[in-house]
């Protein structure tokens, strides 16, 4: 018998900036065998991260600003693609696609009026790339009544889904997201809360330090149960899925108006780390009650403390890293929009109404020819 000639790779690019803010990471993303062949990180410059952070809220001539920091966001992008390229050997006719996130500065996608806004120049990105761009990917989402958010849980089923057993993923990056794989093949999914982003700028606010490397300056300081109580009294925590945030509520306005004065700033960063880890198990215990095993990935995964209180909060569930399930932590949200850019080149619907509340399945993003 002849032996089974190898699949034809099928070459797609993914970039992601997510809600952390903390720079572009960018995969090269084989479709064929659902492998990520190449990766680039690059950080964003400081003024420009404080520029985006900046544009998360109100502010003076946001439109020209934000026009500015759409292109600058693109031109990031393309350099993140030109070293892909170059580090992998690849020639940009391999490619058939890039799906670009841009970068959430607004999401109100309830009601109506609902929208959602990702910063980024995509007729831009594809004069400077000469590659087909994919971008806008939450729009259509939220234009049919849905969250527009999360879009990953679809990609998560493709990689990380397991016959037999329910197994969740949790990307922790700026906010905490949660894909539910049941094991009679229902996909669900939600945002169960902040991850990184409250952590993150509380202990830039008090020790200008870009994040809290394992969780060292959280596991110094002492949990306040009073504080965690009025957290997570938030009425965000009990609502039921679908639902997704953002900055738009968790931010470090949020979390100053809630402090109550003499807590020590180390109490506080150990507080929001128990938040982010008691937001997520037990929105797991409600919606997931038979997982077996919940699979972190984002940048929140390298935080021994905070995975460690995962395990601790959930008993008989085995607790791991993406890592050790084939794909990097800082890989996975851009191998799933590299994934969501080939939906939309073979114009398949790239959402899961279950998981966003959308009126149906939609083909998802807005299309910038090379």
């Amino acid at each position: 018998m002849a032996s089974p000639q190898p699949t034809e790779p099928r070459l797609y690019i993914g970039l992601m900036s997510g809600t952390s803010l903390d720079g572009i990471d960018g995969v090269l993303f084989d479709a064929a065998s659902l492998a990520v062949t190449g990766h680039v990180h690059n950080p964003f410059p400081p003024a420009l991260r404080d520029e985006l952070l900046a544009l998360n809220g109100p502010g003076d001539n946001e439109l020209h600003r934000a026009a500015l920091a759409a292109n600058a966001v693109a031109c990031g992008c393309a350099d993140v693609v030109a070293q892909l390229l170059e580090a992998t050997g690849t020639r940009r006719e391999q490619v058939a696609a890039l799906g670009a996130h841009g970068q959430t500065v607004r999401h109100q996608p309830d009601g109506p009026s609902g929208y959602t806004v990702q910063l980024l120049n995509g007729a831009l990105l594809a004069e400077q790339a000469g590659i087909d761009v994919v971008c806008d990917l939450r729009s259509r989402d939220v234009a049919a009544g849905g969250q527009g958010a999360p879009l990953v849980p679809a990609f998560h089923r493709a990689v990380f889904g397991s016959a037999g057993r329910d197994v969740a993923a949790l990307n922790l990056g700026g906010i905490a997201n949660l894909s539910l794989l049941f094991a009679d093949g229902r996909t669900g999914g939600f945002d169960c809360g902040p991850a990184n982003c409250l952590m993150d700028g509380w202990i830039a606010r008090h020790q200008g330090r870009a994040f809290d490397a394992d969780g060292a300056w959280a596991a110094s300081g002492r949990v306040s149960p009073a504080l965690l109580a009025t957290l997570l009294a938030e009425p965000f925590f009990m609502q039921p899925p679908p639902k997704s945030t953002g900055r738009d509520l968790f931010h470090l306005g949020w979390l100053q108006s809630r402090l109550t004065p003499g807590l020590a700033p180390q109490d506080v960063q150990a507080t929001l780390l128990e938040l982010t880890a008691r937001s997520a198990a037990e929105a797991l215990r409600a919606q997931m009650p038979g997982a077996a095993a919940l699979i972190a990935c984002g940048g929140g995964a390298r935080n021994g403390r905070l995975m460690q209180r995962l395990a601790d909060l959930l008993p008989g569930v085995a607790v791991s890293s993406s890592a050790a399930h084939g794909l990097p932590v800082d890989q996975v949200e851009a191998a799933a929009f590299a994934w969501l850019a080939m939906c939309f080149v073979e114009r398949r619907p790239g959402n899961l109404p279950a998981v966003t509340g959308a009126a149906g399945p939609r083909v998802l993003g807005a299309l910038y020819p090379a």
